[in-house]
C-alpha cells in the first residue's frame, strides 16, 4: 500500500475526478501512478474510493481512496476486484440507477469478460 501526499503529487490528484461523480458523463478516469504507469478508472466504489486497473493488460488492480489531502493506493487481486465491482452493481441495480448500472456492467463484461451476471 502506497499513500501519496497531494502535494507531491498535485497532477496525480488532478487525473481524478470527484469519486462517484460524473458517472453518466462520457468521460473516462485515468491516473498515472509513478510504478504502474496509466491506470483506467473502473468504477466508483464507496467511502470516496475508486477501483481502478492498468490500462494494458487489465490485469493488476487498485482500489484509490482519497481524503482531499492524501491518495491511498492498495492493489487488490482480480477475484477481489472482480467481487468489488459485483458488490458495486448489486448497490446500483438496488437504488434504481440503471443508466450508471449499465454503463458499470459495460465495462465489467469487457474487463473480465464475462457475458452474463447473476446478481
Amino acid at each position: 500500500m502506497a499513500i501519496f501526499h497531494k502535494n507531491k503529487f498535485n497532477a496525480l490528484l488532478d487525473e481524478i475526478s470527484p469519486l462517484g461523480e460524473n458517472v453518466n458523463e462520457t468521460t473516462e478516469n485515468y491516473l498515472n501512478h509513478p510504478t504502474f504507469g496509466l491506470l483506467y478508472g473502473v468504477c466508483p466504489l464507496q467511502n470516496k474510493q475508486e477501483l481502478f486497473t492498468t490500462i494494458y493488460a487489465m490485469r493488476l488492480f487498485f482500489v484509490i481512496t482519497t481524503n482531499g489531502v492524501d491518495i491511498k493506493v492498495e492493489p487488490v487481486g482480480r477475484a477481489d476486484a472482480r467481487l468489488l465491482v459485483e458488490n458495486y452493481l448489486r448497490h446500483l441495480r438496488g437504488v434504481g440507477k440503471s443508466q450508471e448500472y449499465e454503463k458499470i456492467l459495460s465495462k465489467y463484461q469487457q474487463i473480465f469478460q464475462v457475458k452474463t451476471l447473476a446478481l
